[in-house]
């Protein structure tokens, strides 16, 4: 496909949407609405055989949600790399800092209607600290699992984010490498 034309539509400090004009191979012509969103950093925090994990509301789904802590730089901000993000929002979330860093992958997060990728970060080697949270996340919940209770939650319906999901399914297959299978 080949863009003809790009309108900007809405902004926001965390996001743009944009209405594309377009024509495919054969010629013919479509319009295709995307949100532009920067890329975030998702944070696999592991010890002893546990996650640690945060909850907040979602208010695009209307309830809390049980997820690995993650975030990502405001549009126009200077931010920094993917990794620096990665140990600002554990830090900032869970209070926590790690001695050891794996990058797991990057992961695309709705790339049906949106350009937002993601890098996964396994940190290892914690030392606790005070969370210092933004605004929004002031009824956030800190909470270490063993990797039973998280499978559990997965089970129960209690962890519904499909970022946290797919962030597991990596580490395992990462688990998987190491092990030689």
């Amino acid at each position: 496909m080949r863009t003809l034309s790009s309108t900007l539509v809405f902004r926001s400090p965390w996001l743009q949407f944009r209405e594309d004009r377009f024509v495919r191979r054969d010629g013919s012509r479509g319009t295709y609405g995307v949100v532009d969103k920067p890329d975030f950093a998702v944070v696999i925090a592991e010890e002893n055989g546990c996650f640690h994990l945060v909850e907040q509301y979602r208010y695009a789904i209307g309830r809390r949600s049980w997820e690995f802590p993650m975030g990502g730089w405001p549009v126009g901000s200077p931010g920094g790399s993917a990794l620096e993000l990665a140990r600002a929002e554990l830090a900032e979330e869970t209070g926590y800092t790690a001695e050891h860093w794996e990058h797991l992958g990057h992961l695309q997060s709705a790339l049906g209607f949106c350009s937002q990728g993601f890098d996964i970060y396994r940190a290892t080697g914690l030392t606790p600290g005070e969370p210092s949270r933004e605004e929004s996340e002031a009824d956030m919940v800190h909470r270490v699992v063993t990797e039973t209770e998280f499978r559990a939650m997965i089970g129960s319906g209690e962890i519904v984010d499909s970022v946290t999901l797919a962030c597991y399914a990596r580490l395992q297959l990462h688990r998987e490498a190491l092990s030689g299978r």
